[in-house]
C-alpha cells in the first residue's frame, strides 16, 4: 500500500496538467479494480475540498460528485469514509463549511448531539444542540 496525496488527486479532478491528470487517472483506474492499494489521510480529502471550493471556484454539488467518487474506490483506505460521504450531503444541502458538516456527521457517528460552541452553522443541523462553553 502507498499513500495517495492531495495534488495528485487535485491534478485528475481538475485536469490542469493533462499529462498528469492521465497518469493519476490510470492510477485510480487500479485502486478501483483492486490490483493497488492506496490510503489517504482525513487531511487530504479536508484538503481536496478547500482547494477545490476556494481556489477553484467549484459549485458544491460537483464537489460532492467527485470527491465522492474518490473516496468510495474499492482500494482506496481513508478513515471515517462514510463520515466523508454524508458530510459531503450536508456540506451541500445545509450549505455548512465542509469541516462543521463533518464534525457534525462525525458527531452522529458516535451518537453525539450536543457541541459546545458558538458558532451559529451547527443551529441547521437537524439533531445537534449547540451549546455555549
Amino acid at each position: 500500500m502507498r499513500f495517495l496525496e492531495t495534488d495528485a488527486i487535485l491534478r485528475y479532478l481538475t485536469a490542469d496538467d493533462f499529462e498528469k491528470a492521465g497518469s493519476v487517472l490510470a492510477l485510480l483506474e487500479s485502486v478501483e479494480r483492486g490490483s493497488e492499494r492506496v490510503a489517504v489521510s482525513p487531511m487530504v480529502i479536508f484538503e481536496v475540498v478547500f482547494t477545490l471550493q476556494s481556489y477553484y471556484k467549484a459549485p458544491r454539488e460537483d464537489i460532492r460528485a467527485k470527491v465522492s467518487t474518490i473516496v468510495d474506490l474499492r482500494g482506496l483506505s481513508v478513515d471515517n469514509s462514510d463520515v466523508f460521504v454524508e458530510a459531503l450531503d450536508l456540506y451541500c444541502e445545509a450549505g455548512l463549511p465542509f469541516a462543521d458538516a463533518f464534525n457534525a456527521c462525525y458527531m452522529k457517528s458516535r451518537e453525539l448531539n450536543e457541541i459546545y460552541t458558538y458558532d451559529e452553522d451547527y443551529d441547521r443541523v437537524k439533531g445537534i444542540k449547540r451549546v455555549a462553553p
